[in-house]
């Protein structure tokens, strides 16, 4: 019932969006990418400029899936050290990596501007979103005065960023929790009221 709801050019973008996860752009070929999604040969061209444009599609889908994910938590109620936390314990596939970051260390996303652009676009408004959350703390005296809002966010999108890689590099999710834990320690201590 699904796929025939499903047109052929969304089956092809979500093919795409997670071969791009597993495989990045190289290994995301056209005859994986017809086998993946279930389309006929020959269905890529029809519905896109070929690879490069769906792959273009495909992380612009991803990152305003990642956006709208990472809003919901930042957007949501409680103060800023409850939302952050929010942000940083959500459930996530830690030993698949980031969507995005991954692609970042892909050499043809890097070296192409608009496969780029998305990551690029997408990790300024998380460091930025960030910021507007540490600074309401901050600003509501949730935070101690010496909180630097824009340096704190980064760290937060580096921590997570990070802790993806250690992760994987273990094989093991221990490492990407165990900075997440640690970052949250270190921001606990700048609120200027203990917690319960």
């Amino acid at each position: 019932m699904y796929d025939a709801l499903v047109s052929t050019s969304e089956k092809l973008v979500e093919a795409a969006q997670e071969l791009l996860w597993e495989r990045g752009y190289v290994g995301t070929s056209p005859k994986a990418l017809q086998r993946r999604s279930g389309a006929g040969q020959g269905s890529m061209y029809h519905h896109f400029h070929g690879k490069h444009d769906l792959a273009r599609t495909a992380i612009r889908r991803t990152a305003e899936e990642l956006r709208a994910t990472a809003e919901a938590d930042l957007g949501g109620g409680g103060g800023a050290v409850e939302r952050v936390e929010a942000y940083l314990l959500r459930e996530r596939d830690v030993l698949r990596g980031c969507r995005l970051g991954g692609l970042a260390q892909d050499p043809d996303v890097a070296a192409d501007p608009e496969l780029r652009r998305p990551l690029e676009e997408t990790f300024g408004w998380l460091r930025g979103r960030l910021a507007e959350v540490l600074e309401e703390g901050r600003a509501g005296g949730e935070f101690t005065a010496a909180l630097d809002a824009r340096d704190t966010a980064a760290a937060v999108v580096a921590v997570v960023q990070g802790g993806y890689v250690l992760a994987r590099s273990a094989a093991d999710p221990a490492p990407f929790r165990q900075a997440v834990e640690g970052l949250l320690a270190l921001l606990r201590a700048s609120a200027t009221a203990p917690r319960p």
